[in-house]
């Protein structure tokens, strides 16, 4: 095994059954990622771009194959040790922001770090992390604001803040700009290069996107389940 790599897939298939008819979306992917590596899945709409990135970051089972991360067998291990590694070592991205309508920004950006182990007793800490980081994305004056009173590429922007919340070594990013007008998403965009290169994060970055893809140090291209 490399050192180098933080994510590695192997033969990774994946076939849902649809009204009883098996449809297979991922027909044998094999792929390296090193660590601090920004690369980019590229495909068109159903080539399964997301179904992929679902898998890497323990989201989804494979039909077969396997998929490492950190060396570990991903879905070789009990659910409570990969719930950690999602919680702990992966922070996600969607194109839906799933933001909590009922709690304000700053409760939001602090949601994740109420899954790790005895940290709910650093209310305050985390309180405080989280207000830098939504500073960093420039919506600190909106901290006590609910989502409903922010704009789709504020609420992008949170949900950027929140997937950094817990530090992690990886940031899976699915269609982050899919819902944003250019000149937004070229913002959301900007927070997210600029603070996952400056703490040497791991970003894989689904899209469909040409010109998001060249800002990025590698692309990978899927087609009808297989990488080109």
């Amino acid at each position: 095994m490399d050192d180098g790599w933080i994510i590695e897939a192997d033969g990774v298939h994946r076939t849902y059954s649809i009204e009883t008819s098996p449809v297979e979306v991922l027909k044998g992917v094999t792929l390296r990622i090193r660590r601090g590596e920004l690369v980019a899945i590229m495909g068109a709409s159903g080539a399964g771009k997301s179904t992929l990135l679902h898998i890497l970051g323990g989201l989804d089972h494979p039909t077969a194959g396997r998929v490492r991360f950190d060396g570990r067998d991903l879905y070789g291990m009990p659910e409570s040790g990969r719930a950690d590694i999602r919680a702990l070592r992966i922070g996600f991205v969607f194109q839906a922001y799933h933001l909590l309508p009922e709690l304000d920004v700053l409760d939001n950006v602090v949601l994740p770090s109420m899954s790790r182990f005895g940290l709910w007793r650093q209310g305050a800490s985390n309180r405080r992390r989280a207000l830098e980081l939504l500073d960093r994305v420039g919506l600190a004056g909106r901290a006590r604001h609910r989502p409903a009173e922010l704009s789709g590429g504020e609420q992008q922007r949170v949900a950027l803040a929140r997937a950094l919340m817990n530090g992690p070594e990886v940031l899976l990013a699915d269609e982050p700009t899919g819902n944003l007008d250019t000149a937004t998403g070229e913002q959301v965009l900007h927070y997210l290069f600029d603070l996952t290169k400056e703490r040497g994060h791991t970003v894989v970055l689904v899209t469909h996107n040409d010109a998001v893809a060249a800002r990025c140090a590698r692309r990978l291209q899927l087609v009808d389940g297989c990488l080109a």
